[in-house]
């Protein structure tokens, strides 16, 4: 039989590989004057032309600017205000690898950070958000308990990876000690409604994490980190409870407003003030700071005291036997007035009352020494309130230190929200 020869043109083409998708990109208005431009982690969803579909939410995606140019890629979710965070400028996966890769770098920082004498090293902040290339996650370290906060959706979906990253503690070169042993999730902030998130509180083990004594700088603290305020303990004024004190209690008649748990009395008797008076509107601080303040032997040789109390009633309308009284030394650590834009008008005026109040009852020569926690008040608007509340006062203020939040709390230059903390300590006289 004689083979037949092969007539190519009857046979059906190979098929052809489909045409390559594009990318899932933003792209920011024409007009848009979006802060991301000049380097701002953050794209909001009124800047942009059109969102994605919600099949990206929690995905990374690219942000074009309005040339078309590229700006980066970032996890996006079109159920937020914030619909865009950069990771990073370059295109990156965020898998196990790239998420082992920025955990590790984070705490090699904190590793390379110099630390007070008697400073704890396994007591810290560990990942600070933007500043550390992970948005929306924030994590601090108490010895062997990690306490972790998720604040954005795509963390939210990578939660088992980014936890079992930690408990597996094997980032070369910047390996934990104490090795973990918990994870406290403490996702109860109301800051997760706005990416669409649940509420909750749990632990990696499943276990209740019972609260216990811990030693920080020295003192001892009862902490409930599974239930306490923000991830159990204000790391970010560590370094301000040791510097206040050493420098400015000694011998002096102190008064810790807004007190918490009691670290600036706490810190300023050891330091040997005179007297102590603590005050918070909360019962159960003022309970756990007498608890704290028992457990340390505060009081022995100066009287240290805790009262449950509003701060503006204490100042405004205390008797006439404690309004003619003078401290020597002021604490103003008030919690956040201004939580959004919209509220900073009030909360000047509140700022500015406080620090009023709080002048005209420092002896002369006292110390005061004050704080703001809100990321929507910039360090213009803090001198303003203190320069008008000292002309009202008829005081005359010296700044003897600027105070700010300590480098485990590192600020990303672009990004203004990451600085949130910043005081003052004036000589008032």
């Amino acid at each position: 039989m004689t083979s037949q020869p092969h007539d190519s043109a009857s046979s059906p083409p190979p098929p052809s590989a489909p045409p390559p998708q594009p990318a899932p990109c933003l792209k920011l208005k024409p007009n848009a004057k979006s802060r991301a431009l000049n380097g701002h982690p953050w794209v909001f969803a009124n800047e942009v032309e059109a969102l994605l579909p919600a099949g990206f939410d929690g995905e990374v995606v690219d942000c074009r600017d309005r040339a078309g140019r590229r700006m980066g890629c970032g996890i996006y979710n079109s159920r937020s205000q914030i619909c865009w965070r950069r990771l990073g400028r370059e295109r990156v996966a965020l898998d196990e690898a790239w998420l082992r890769g920025a955990i590790a770098r984070a705490i090699a920082r904190r590793d390379a950070l110099p630390h007070p004498a008697g400073a704890d090293r396994a007591i810290r902040r560990l990942v600070w958000s933007e500043s550390d290339d992970l948005p929306g996650i924030v994590l601090d370290q108490f010895g062997d308990t990690l306490v972790l906060q998720i604040q954005t959706l795509a963390m939210e979906k990578r939660r088992d990876l980014i936890a079992r990253i930690l408990m597996e503690n094997a980032a070369p070169g910047a390996a934990l000690a104490p090795a973990p042993r918990e994870i406290i999730f403490r996702d109860d902030a109301p800051i997760r409604r706005l990416e669409g998130l649940p509420q909750s509180t749990g632990t990696f083990t499943g276990k209740n994490w019972e609260p216990r004594w811990m030693r920080i700088d020295g003192l001892d603290y009862w902490l409930d980190l599974q239930r306490g305020q923000k991830t159990g303990f204000y790391l970010d004024q560590r370094e301000q409870h040791a510097l206040v004190a050493a420098r400015h209690a000694k011998g002096r008649r102190v008064l810790d407003a807004f007190c918490n748990q009691g670290s600036f009395a706490l810190h300023c008797a050891r330091a040997g003030a005179a007297a102590v008076l603590g005050l918070d509107s909360a019962e159960d601080a003022i309970a756990q700071a007498r608890k704290n303040a028992e457990r340390n032997g505060a009081g022995a040789d100066a009287p240290v005291e805790f009262q449950v109390a509003n701060v503006f009633d204490f100042f405004n309308s205390a008797p006439s036997e404690r309004r003619d009284a003078r401290w020597d030394l002021i604490i103003l650590d008030p919690p956040p007035f201004a939580k959004s834009k919209s509220a900073m008008e009030g909360a000047l005026r509140g700022y500015k009352e406080i620090n009023l109040r709080a002048m005209q009852h420092l002896a002369p020569g006292g110390i005061l020494a004050t704080y703001t926690c809100s990321h929507h008040m910039r360090d213009a608007e803090l001198r303003q309130v203190l320069a008008e509340a000292a002309a009202d006062a008829r005081r005359r203020a010296r700044v003897l230190e600027f105070c700010h939040q300590p480098p485990d709390h590192p600020v990303l230059a672009t990004m203004p929200e990451s600085e949130y903390l910043r005081g003052y300590v004036l000589c008032v006289e």
